[in-house]
């Protein structure tokens, strides 16, 4: 076996890994940015339908695109959230660690929240299955 198909063939899993990671972080980007413009059925499409989502704002989950679609029109109702990824982590687990920049207002343009939490996901076969959020000194 020539050298350079060893090295190629040795290196795959790593290359794969690396190009899941490129392509989960661009559903990601995705995400975020139709969240911000509150287009709810583009996000939708890169969701499971069971998504198992993070309720901070309430409490608990949303679990379905139903569930979670009426938790962020409540949620939009109240208050103006817009959250940038600004950093992406593989985990030893498998799950995806988003470092973003959340800024919440209220309707009058108030500030509430300024600041980093981490999104933590799970990604399978380029869906969203579900999504929890972490809370550090270390942001």
């Amino acid at each position: 076996m020539p050298a350079n198909l060893t090295i190629l063939i040795n290196n795959l899993p790593a290359y794969n890994q690396e190009r899941k990671m490129i392509e989960n972080s661009e559903i990601i980007k995705k995400a975020y940015a139709a969240f911000n413009a509150r287009d709810i059925d583009a996000i939708l499409r890169v969701m499971h339908p069971e998504i198992k989502w993070s309720k901070a704002w309430e409490g608990d989950y949303a679990t379905g695109h139903a569930d979670v679609s009426a938790y962020w029109e409540r949620q939009w109702a109240e208050i103006n959230p817009t959250v940038t990824p600004v950093g992406f982590k593989k985990r030893d687990n498998g799950t995806l660690e988003v470092e973003v920049d959340q800024l919440v207002k209220d309707l009058e343009g108030n500030i509430l929240f300024d600041g980093k939490v981490r999104h933590i996901y799970v990604i399978n076969g380029g869906l969203l299955e579900q999504m929890n959020i972490e809370l550090g000194d270390d942001l």
